[in-house]
């Protein structure tokens, strides 16, 4: 059996998917990007800015899931440009804070939603 968990502190899905869907025992998160939940403007004038946002959207999904990013096993982060690697790893790093991160893959593509510089899906297991 699976659940749809949405949230108004994230941005309203623009298509046929939900922010989140709970099954099996875990949380699988949809991709987001640098969408601002309260203005619908997109944060994109700089890659930190656009992590952070993004960081801020996955938080508030997880905690409408009751959960938080210590329940976080894999993410999946796509960029438009593998040269922001550091910058984006810099700041995704700070809200993981447990001795063990998630699992996680980086990935370069041509382009994403909104012109984003970068989008963050995640998997967060139920009882972690």
């Amino acid at each position: 059996m699976k659940r749809a968990i949405n949230t108004d502190r994230a941005p309203s899905p623009v298509g046929p998917y939900s922010q989140s869907v709970r099954a099996g025992g875990f949380l699988f998160v949809s991709g987001q990007i640098a969408l601002d939940p309260v203005s619908g403007k997109m944060l994109n004038s700089d890659v930190g800015e656009e992590t952070h946002m993004i960081m801020k959207n996955l938080e508030a999904i997880l905690e409408a899931a009751g959960l938080d990013f210590d329940y976080v096993v894999k993410c999946t982060i796509f960029v438009r440009d593998i040269r922001q690697y550091a910058r984006i790893n810099e700041i995704y790093a700070g809200y993981f804070s447990g001795p063990h991160p998630p699992a996680r893959e980086l990935v370069e593509v041509s382009n994403l939603p909104k012109d984003a510089s970068v989008e963050i899906s995640l998997i967060a297991a139920l009882n972690s």
